[in-house]
């Protein structure tokens, strides 16, 4: 089993790290947030008490972190602290030319990078069903394997670094258009007297079946927010899809438009909760909610 530094226990993280402590590694945890800390030692972790010292001597350093300024902080004391050799994963959704710059500098120090973006929001977390888009090197991901078994269900490279970023991406596209679709589809049914629940049924079990109508069209009717991945992470999400879009100039009408409806949500004050909260904006902009 490995020795582990992972900075960045939150809502993801946290269970993430718990779920490598069961699989027997020497997991040694580090967030701003002592609560976290405290939840990875009672899970038996080791508290770090700060990004140094949780990254210094470790075989595996892992960050779960928010943005690419945080990844980037982080990532500087990985290059002054990690040993040659050292196994570097980022679980964060972050720009794929963030993580192209961590694999460049990493192999300048001698380290090995993966770019490791998941999905499956807090329950995926939880339960360890994560899927996890990888972008590196394959003997890199080869020996990260038992890493993300630990975490995650359905694991893939799907190319170089970035190319996880990349696949996070569309991933997001796809997940944010498919909760304004479901919100509209919702209003259309209880605006128009159908049994919406009864609806929401059908539609899961056919053509239109999807994950997001599996775990959250029962919440979404009771209009229950409680956040799985938040609005406001989802925002910044958005802006990477964007960015990528002109990129690679592909044109995403239907994306930019789900981008503008998840910065109402926002605008509107709802950055704090699930990002199936996009009903509320659908509501709102049918003069059925209130902003």
């Amino acid at each position: 089993m490995s020795s582990i530094g992972f900075v960045g226990l939150g809502i993801m993280g946290g269970p993430m790290a718990g779920h490598l402590v069961k699989a027997g590694h020497d997991v040694t945890g580090y967030d701003h947030s002592d609560a976290a800390v405290e939840r990875l030692t009672a899970a038996g972790g080791i508290a770090g008490t700060n990004a140094v010292e949780t990254v210094r001597g470790k075989d595996i350093v892992i960050t779960m972190l928010p943005q690419d300024e945080h990844v980037e902080s982080v990532f500087a004391d990985v290059l002054e602290h990690a040993a040659p050799g050292t196994l570097y994963i980022d679980f964060s959704t972050i720009t794929p030319r963030t993580s192209e710059w961590t694999a460049t500098e990493g192999a300048k120090k001698g380290l090995r990078v993966l770019d490791a973006p998941v999905s499956g929001g807090e329950p995926g977390a939880v339960n360890g069903t994560l899927s996890i888009m990888v972008g590196g090197a394959r003997e890199d991901f080869d020996s990260a394997r038992e890493v993300f078994e630990a975490v995650g269900k359905t694991i893939a490279l799907v190319g170089p670094n970035g190319a996880g970023q990349v696949v996070k991406a569309a991933n997001q596209l796809v997940v944010g258009g498919t909760y304004a679709l479901v919100a509209e589809a919702i209003l259309l049914m209880e605006n128009l007297g159908a049994n919406a629940e009864a609806g929401l049924d059908v539609l899961a079990g056919g053509l239109a079946g999807s994950k997001i109508l599996e775990l959250k069209r029962k919440s979404m009717l009771e209009r229950s927010f409680q956040p799985g991945f938040r609005i406001d992470l989802h925002h910044k999400d958005m802006g990477i899809i964007l960015a990528a879009a002109r990129q690679a100039e592909v044109a995403i009408p239907i994306g930019a438009l789900t981008a503008q409806l998840i910065a109402a949500a926002r605008a509107m004050g709802h950055g704090s909760l699930d990002h199936s909260a996009l009903l509320l904006v659908t509501e709102a902009l049918s003069g059925k909610g209130q902003a």
